[in-house]
């Protein structure tokens, strides 16, 4: 069975807690990835910041692009670690809709493994395809 270290990327774009709104959107746009893993010293995983959440959680409820990243990042967030099955990942995304999730070995980020990780992975099965037809399904804007 394929595990998530077999897929994860290792390649990590991370950013600090007082790092700026403007910071996370402009390496956002850099790289073009849609979220940034928050972390303190020694990778330690703290929180992630979607674009989502620089929309909802910080313009529109008028921080300016100088707040602090950790003002709008999401705290309470879902992991999985680098032995974890690529099939139970695809299950956590589908349960919690949502489409990245970091990869930790003791609190520490190793990794990053998003939903196209699982639905371009020739050797994945088909949670992964059902995750994304499940996802986008329940996708909705206010």
């Amino acid at each position: 069975m394929l595990k998530i270290k077999e897929i994860m990327s290792a390649d990590l774009t991370v950013l600090k807690p007082n790092d700026t709104i403007r910071e996370a959107a402009s390496l956002m746009a850099k790289e073009d990835i849609g979220a940034i893993p928050i972390c303190e010293k020694d990778n330690d995983l703290i929180g992630i910041v979607t674009d989502r959440d620089l929309v909802i959680r910080g313009y529109a409820k008028g921080m300016t692009p100088n707040d602090l990243v950790e003002h709008c990042m999401t705290e309470d967030i879902v992991t999985c670690r680098e032995d974890t099955l690529v099939s139970e990942v695809g299950e956590l995304m589908s349960e919690h809709q949502i489409r990245r999730i970091p990869v930790v070995k003791d609190n520490r980020l190793i990794g990053m493994v998003s939903l196209g990780d699982l639905v371009t992975e020739e050797k994945s099965d088909h949670l992964a395809i059902e995750a994304l037809a499940d996802i986008s399904e329940h996708e909705h804007f206010h």
